[in-house]
Order: C-alpha cells, then sequence, then structure tokens
C-alpha cells in the first residue's frame, strides 16, 4: 500500500515538473537546428527550418489592430509532422504553448483566429530576460513559432556623427557608450575624445541643432550622490565641447538623471554598462 502511494506521489510530482506534453529532438531535425531555450516542441514533430537573427525586430499582435515592436533575438521554427501521427487541432497546439509558458510564471497576451490559423502570443519574464513567442497552427502538418528574447542592440559602434544624427532625428535622442569617466568622478577620460570629436562633428553638421547633454548611472551608491555625479558629468561634456571644440554654450544643456531612468536591469554587471551612458536629446 505505502509502494503504490509512493509511487503515485512520483507520478504527481513528475507531471508538476512537466505540465505538458512536448518531444525531446527528434532524427529527422534540420541540420544544427534545436528548440528554443524555454519550450521543447509537440509529439511527433521534427524541426523543418530554423532562421536566427542576433538582432532584429518583429510585430506581434496584442489586440485588434494593435502591435507592439520587439526588439532582441530573433529565433523563426517551422515544424513538422512525422508520418503516420495523429495531428493535433491548431487550437491544442497554441494551448500547449501557453500552458508551458504559465507553467513558469508567463502569460497569454492575446490569441486571434485568422481564418482558421490560430495565433497566440505569450510573454515569459525569466531571470531578467523577457521573451515574446507567436505560435502559429492550423491543425495540420505544420506549425511555426517566433521567439525573440527582448534585449538592447550590442554596441559595436561608440559613436558615429551620421549615426547619431540620424538617432536623434528618427526618436529625439541617441546614447554615447563612448565617454568615459573613472568610478565616482566626473573628470572625463583621455579615451572619450574619439565620441566627443564625433559628437562636434554632428553638431557642425546641423548648425541649428541644439542638445540637452543627460547624463545616467547604475544604481550603485546613494540616489542623490548619483544625480549629482550624473550633473557633473554631463557638465564636465558640456564643457569639453565648448572650450576645447568651440561649440557655443547656448547649444548645449547640461542635465543630471543618476539612476532614475535605466535601459537595462541593474541586477547584473551587463546591465548596469548600459545603464552608464550620456545621453544626447535634442531641445
Amino acid at each position: 500500500m505505502r509502494h503504490r502511494i509512493l509511487v503515485s506521489l512520483l507520478f504527481i510530482l513528475c507531471l508538476t515538473q512537466i505540465p505538458f506534453v512536448f518531444a525531446a529532438k527528434d532524427p529527422n531535425d534540420s541540420q544544427g537546428s534545436k528548440d528554443p531555450a524555454l519550450f521543447s516542441r509537440m509529439t511527433g514533430f521534427h524541426i523543418y527550418r530554423t532562421e536566427i537573427k542576433e538582432f532584429d525586430r518583429y510585430e506581434f499582435a496584442v489586440g485588434p489592430d494593435k502591435k507592439e515592436k520587439v526588439e532582441g533575438h530573433h529565433s523563426f521554427i517551422i515544424y513538422y509532422a512525422n508520418p503516420g501521427i495523429t495531428l493535433p487541432g491548431g487550437l491544442q497546439v497554441a494551448r500547449n504553448y501557453v500552458n508551458a509558458a504559465k507553467a513558469i510564471g508567463g502569460r497569454q497576451l492575446y490569441e486571434y483566429d485568422d481564418g482558421g490559423r490560430i495565433f497566440s502570443i505569450i510573454q515569459v519574464v525569466k531571470d531578467d530576460k523577457e521573451v515574446w513567442v507567436e505560435v502559429e497552427a492550423a491543425g495540420n502538418d505544420q506549425y511555426s513559432i517566433h521567439v525573440l528574447e527582448k534585449q538592447l542592440m550590442k554596441q559595436d559602434v561608440v559613436a558615429n556623427a551620421e549615426a547619431m544624427s540620424g538617432s536623434i532625428k528618427d526618436t529625439g535622442r541617441v546614447a554615447v557608450y563612448g565617454i568615459h569617466f573613472d568610478t565616482g568622478k566626473a573628470d572625463l577620460k583621455p579615451e572619450s575624445e574619439p565620441a566627443l570629436a564625433e559628437i562636434v562633428k554632428m553638431l557642425k553638421a546641423d548648425a541649428g541643432l541644439k542638445i540637452y547633454v543627460v547624463g545616467h548611472t547604475d544604481n550603485v551608491g546613494q540616489f542623490a550622490s548619483n544625480v549629482k555625479l550624473s550633473q557633473d558629468r554631463s557638465a564636465s561634456v558640456v564643457n569639453a565641447l565648448v572650450s576645447k571644440h568651440g561649440i557655443a554654450a547656448t547649444r548645449l544643456t547640461p542635465f543630471g538623471c543618476g539612476p532614475a531612468t535605466p535601459v537595462a536591469s541593474n541586477k547584473t554587471d551587463e546591465g548596469k554598462s548600459k545603464n552608464r551612458r550620456v545621453e544626447l536629446v535634442a531641445q
């Protein structure tokens, strides 16, 4: 009797750990392909094709006639059914992914039927990552998923006058990561000069452009101290542009935000480095 109870408890435990019916890799999978980190795939299906882009943008439907653009690491995977299996319905496929996401704290944002094709939009926030998923299934021999891990683009180019100008025209602002200070100090380090030169080039190319030079910090230390530090750093940038490069002081306004407007989580060193930045904002 005790043995049967123990077996039953172990069985229930296993079910709670695997709350959806998915399968592992299949010998028919395309070469080098694999399932995304958060999900496996429906039983009896193999990966027909995978497209991966390190940084991409995809629009997810989040309501009737409403879409949200998300940027980050993008995986697009098409699954095909193996011969002889009983094909699941499109809703069954979508529900499997929704249930799997909910089991790890995710949620379904939206679902709609487009001529018999079920689209389910899912969001999972886990381990400081925000993952968006679109499942498309119609109850035939294939279904597909888009998985986008939201993130900031890796900043390969520190500063470029043309790119900065384009960003300001498009969004009204640009983050410059090539301006450097010692920890807790506001004096510009010599390696900041290439970035400053590109800012000067941008300002000289557009004589009518006036900007706020906005300093930002991570959340290490006291809030008030960080606000003052960011203000002092932005003032150092303005002083260098005026005194060393001849930019009119009337075109530049320093301002410090401290840690108040992060662009990444301060829980990781990478996130902190992204938050320590100088932004140029059009007036």
